[in-house]
């Protein structure tokens, strides 16, 4: 099995990462092209415009994420199933220094184009739609504090999810992030 990344691919890995660390205006071509270790005309030629690269970038990443939730065990219980997703938060974080994709673009939202705030919002909706079916499930059973409606605590959770790496990031810490799964969880 061939394991190697293609340049285009390893162009949109690095780009990922860049953005994650240092969000939408805060990488250039240059410094991919030291990474992946080819011109910026070679960039230019998979990616015409920096748009076109991150909007790929946003749907690449999407597209993963998407796919991981999706992966979570339909049967489990809703706390268990909310556990899995805060993970899946904390691999995001990795050691620390990156956050979500999309929560640092969203941050940038006001110099990204139009196609790419779209992707972003697609992206937020798609998570706030899941974690609004999950706590749902969690108030059904007795496992989930949910007061409201389930939209807009999964809006509110989300947005709790989000703000906890960005503070996780500030700090260290992923404690912050332990914090924000534990409030939704019915003391047993």
């Amino acid at each position: 099995m061939d394991t190697t990344s293609t340049v285009r691919e390893q162009i949109l890995d690095h780009a990922i990462t860049l953005m994650m660390l240092r969000g939408y205006n805060g990488f250039s071509y240059r410094d991919l092209s030291g990474l992946v270790g080819v011109k910026t005309s070679s960039i230019h030629y998979y990616f015409p415009s920096k748009d076109d690269l991150v909007l790929e970038a946003v749907n690449e990443y999407s597209s993963s994420v998407l796919a991981s939730i999706h992966a979570i065990d339909p049967v489990l219980p809703a706390d268990v199933k909310l556990g899995k997703y805060a993970k899946l938060f904390g691999r995001t974080l990795g050691d620390g220094d990156q956050i979500c994709l999309c929560g640092m673009l969203a941050a940038d939202i006001e110099s990204l184009p139009e196609n790419i705030r779209q992707a972003v919002q697609t992206f937020f909706k798609a998570n706030e739609s899941w974690l609004a079916k999950i706590l749902e499930q969690g108030g059904r059973e007795g496992t989930l504090a949910v007061n409201g409606k389930p939209e807009n605590a999964a809006r509110t959770l989300f947005a709790a999810f989000q703000g906890s790496v960005l503070a996780s990031r500030l700090f260290h810490t992923k404690a912050r992030l332990e914090d924000v799964e534990a409030l939704w969880k019915v003391a047993k």
